[in-house]
């Protein structure tokens, strides 16, 4: 802490010695009248050496290798992609890609540092002639807009090499071949994120790939990070933290070089090691009926790594999931007045930064943080010097380690300052012409800022994307706008009103990556002083205890991976919505351990794939109730005491069969007479009041009778959300009309699948009925059971067996028997072949090109909770802490 003070007061001084310098300077060029000048004219960063870049910051979309230039095929198909099908269907179940096992593996000094092209040729013939080698990348993200690739390591059974991808940058396609190589077998640990990387600085595409981390996925690892496999292989602790170090850096520090090396060099003895035990684990498995081939599904799941390709992250418009995130996260009880304002400000301010970004080939945080925006938005600076003294202090109340301290405001502020205050000063301009004429000053005719391959392109694009949100609207006839608008109103009406995934991260007390997560999630660490904050854009915690497991634990890296806020399905960026796979009405009635905090069968869909995902979940719970022969909806409801009454009756059974009423259709009957009663035609007016008397008995029904109809059915959440709606609107809305959820309502559901041929005293089960557990029960307000009635009508049983907390109006009660089927016959291995099922609806129906990574149809779901879990079984039978 006391580190941390010293470098914050350092950080003032060194920011107020900046502001002076930076205002008597500017004041000396006003006088002589000269154009302020970039600080990248003096500040040149290495990749501004690269010839040609493949990604540029434009808001273009990326273009993959296309191999024959005489063909039409998209250029967003895979070039590689018939190769590697064929590997995956012709997969053969003996692996010998290394040779043998080598005695001594420990790291050696000496090295090969490749820097030049000869060098990188060697290289080539090198790999040319071996049959296996293995691959790990470095990426730097700070100074870079989308990130590159600052070194590769490449190891063989003699030699290490560090490819020096800066020096090499416009000459790394000579690996290419080497890459696509069928023959030759590229070992990786957690190949996901390198492969896009490769793509995307120097089209190099990998084909034939032996994934470590999938493999421990296929033998069940308790963890599959490269750490945990360097220890128990190879004896070797290693520092991750290392990772976050500035790789652009020349030369390497030793403890970057021993890091860089250690990643690779032992990756093809733990390899080796692990497909020794996939052949001893198949040798075991093979006496047994199963077909299951573990070395083939290692190379299966390794190579579908392969098929990924990357792709640029899109926006409806500059900065404006940033903005939407700043806004949920300041926003609380404000004035509307003062919303308006901070809104439109923030949206400014995180354009001008995406904008700002993209010209200096800078990350968003490095520009300018969340933090400093909110300040701007929410106090408006009377002139430049109030805006930097914001800016500053803003970025020094982030609480992070002195390590992560980025000096503010940067340089990219202190180059733009004038325009940074005139953006938030000119209220009536045009916001698109405003940054069209910052563009021009920054990288127009006579800009302040030097054109670069990362930039050049971005003026026409900008102008184009502007052109191209503005007029989007008014290029379909008059049929199609209606519907468009239509859509446009639900899409704003129900969309996601802020990121979903805030991708913050969590840290295990070693440095290692638990999980990605939302702010909530890293706050409630943070209250409970169970983590302390290491970084903050993105943020990131360290625990100070030790979890219950590791993410490997689960055989599944989909909860350690960053998420984009995209839909999965065509991946559109501008608005999406969460779409369960597994339906709630099921999914609720699992065991706790397979479903809570279970963020994999939650994904983000766009309205159309929404449309089109849950067209073909509703038509296969209808397959699923004829296969079960459990309807989809509660058929008929009768009021309690109207249902008792009819005991007496001589024909009590024909009474029964013909009474009762639908839940959804008796709400629907009962909405319309209040509303619209009087005003309807006597015939309408007819059949409605008919359809409300055959839940009464028949009998002549009351407004107060419409209201409580109302009810019918409801959970208390339904039942909450329509007094809020309704207000005093009911007149009849006291305590009889929203009673609590032990006393719902007084309905019976009756079920013709029910009816039984046994003949039961009924004054004797309707008396144990109203004096259950639940104690005597007003008559209108019974318990919700089943009523069943013999064919000779003689009795009927009312059996108290429904959950007032469920609702009568969805498929709750369906997906409850459902659930409790497959419990009594299958046990906890029905519940995830159910769910498989339902990822296998999911996958059919929207054909997914961008669910992320680790996700998998066979996906567990199982969890077991940690001590300071809210779900642990334990943490609730005792009393509360807090």
């Amino acid at each position: 802490m006391e580190l941390q003070r010293k470098a914050k007061i350092a950080l003032v001084v060194a920011s107020f010695a900046a502001l002076t310098i930076y205002f008597t300077a500017r004041r000396r060029r006003k006088q002589r009248s000269v154009r302020s000048s970039c600080y990248l004219r003096d500040d040149q960063k290495p990749q501004y050496a690269f010839k040609r870049v493949l990604a540029d910051n434009s808001y273009s979309a990326f273009k993959h290798l296309k191999l024959d230039m005489n063909t039409d095929n998209d250029v967003n198909s895979h070039p590689y992609e018939s190769e590697i099908l064929s590997l995956l269907e012709n997969s053969s179940s003996e692996f010998d890609f290394i040779s043998s096992e080598r005695n001594d593996f420990t790291l050696s000094d000496t090295y090969v540092w490749v820097e030049t092209a000869s060098q990188l040729e060697e290289l080539v013939d090198v790999l040319n002639k071996e049959m296996v080698f293995a691959v790990d990348t470095e990426q730097h993200s700070l100074r870079s807009f989308l990130g590159f690739t600052a070194l590769v390591q490449i190891s063989t059974d003699k030699e290490d090499y560090l490819v020096d991808t800066i020096a090499l940058h416009d000459s790394m396609s000579l690996l290419r071949p080497v890459f696509a190589n069928s023959h030759i077998c590229k070992v990786f640990h957690g190949a996901d994120n390198d492969i896009l990387w490769l793509q995307r600085d120097f089209h190099i595409y990998v084909v034939n790939l032996f994934d470590t981390a999938k493999t421990c996925e296929v033998l069940s690892k308790p963890q599959k990070s490269l750490a945990y496999l360097l220890e128990t292989y190879c004896g070797v602790a290693t520092n991750k933290m290392l990772q976050r170090e500035d790789w652009r850096q020349r030369p390497l520090s030793e403890d970057m070089v021993r890091y860089a090396r250690t990643d690779a060099h032992y990756l093809l003895h733990i390899a080796n090691c692990l497909l020794s035990e996939l052949k001893q684990v198949n040798a075991e498995n093979s006496s047994t009926d199963g077909k299951f081939n573990f070395l083939l599904e290692a190379s299966r799941r390794s190579n579908m790594i392969c098929l990924q390709l990357y792709t640029k992250e899109t926006e409806g418009s500059p900065g404006e999931s940033a903005a939407s995130s700043i806004c949920y996260r300041h926003l609380n009880s404000q004035l509307n007045s003062f919303k308006t304002q901070f809104q439109d400000h923030v949206r400014r301010l995180c354009a001008w930064r995406d904008l700002m970004a993209r010209v200096h080939d800078e990350s968003l945080r490095y520009v300018l943080s969340d933090q400093a925006i909110a300040a701007l938005a929410t106090q408006m600076s009377k002139n430049s010097w109030e805006l930097y003294a914001t800016i500053a202090q803003a970025d020094l109340n982030v609480d992070l380690s002195p390590s992560l301290l980025l000096p503010g405001p940067s340089p990219v502020v202190c180059s733009h300052l004038d325009d940074l205050h005139c953006l938030l000063r000119d209220k009536s301009g045009d916001p698109d012409s405003i940054f069209l004429g910052i563009l021009q000053n920054c990288i127009g005719s006579n800009g302040s800022c030097p054109l670069s391959i990362f930039n050049y392109a971005l003026l026409v694009k900008y102008n184009l994307k502007m052109m191209t949100i503005s007029k989007k609207n008014d290029r379909r006839n008059a049929k199609k706008m209606s519907k468009k608008a239509s859509r446009e109103l639900f899409v704003q009406k129900f969309s996601c009103k802020s990121p979903v995934y805030h991708n913050c991260r969590i840290y295990a007390n070693d440095g290692r990556l638990l999980c990605y997560c939302d702010r909530r999630k890293l706050e409630w660490y943070l209250r409970r002083e169970l983590a302390e904050l290491v970084d903050d854009d993105p943020p990131a915690i360290k625990i100070l205890f030790e979890p219950k497991g590791r993410p490997e634990d689960e055989g599944n890296d989909f909860y350690i991976q960053s998420k984009k806020n995209i839909c999965v399905g065509c991946g559109e960026g501008n608005h999406y919505l969460r779409y369960r796979i597994i339906p709630s009405c099921y999914r609720i009635h699992f065991p706790e351990h397979l479903k809570s905090h279970r963020s994999h069968d939650i994904v983000l869909l766009c309205v159309d794939c929404h449309e089109v995902a849950h067209a073909a979940a509703e038509k296969h719970k209808r397959n699923l109730a004829a296969e079960f022969g459990i309807p989809l909806f509660v058929r008929r409801v009768v009021d309690t005491k109207e249902a008792f009454d009819l005991v007496e009756s001589s024909d009590s059974a024909t009474n029964f069969q013909e009474e009762g009423v639908s839940p959804l259709e008796l709400r629907t009957a009962a909405m319309a007479l209040l509303r619209h009663g009087p005003r309807m035609p006597p015939k309408r007016q007819e059949e409605l009041m008919h359809v409300v008397m055959r839940y009464y008995g028949r009998r002549e029904i009351s407004e107060e009778d419409l209201e409580k109809a109302l009810l019918v059915g409801m959970s208390p959440h339904e039942r909450r959300r329509l007094q809020k709606k309704k207000g005093i609107a009911l007149k009849h809305s006291g305590q009889h009309i929203f009673p609590d959820a032990e006393h719902q309502n007084g309905a019976c559901s009756i079920d013709s699948s029910t009816m039984t041929n046994s003949s039961i005293d009924a004054d004797a089960d309707v008396n144990n009925h109203m004096n259950s557990d639940n104690g005597t029960v007003p008559e209108t307000c019974l318990p919700c059971g089943e009523v069943k009635v013999p064919e000779n009508g003689s009795a009927i049983t009312a059996q108290p067996k429904f959950n007032p907390k469920l609702s009568l109006l969805g498929h709750g009660p369906h997906g409850k028997q459902v659930v409790d089927h497959l419990l009594a016959e299958y046990g906890e291995d029905g519940i995830r072949q159910f769910c498989q099922r339902w990822r296998q609806v999911f996958v059919a129906a929207i054909q997914p090109r961008f669910l992320p990574a680790g996700w998998d149809v066979n996906h567990s779901g199982r969890r077991d909770f940690g001590e300071f879990s809210v779900y642990n079984s334990i943490k609730k039978l005792s009393p509360a802490i807090e």
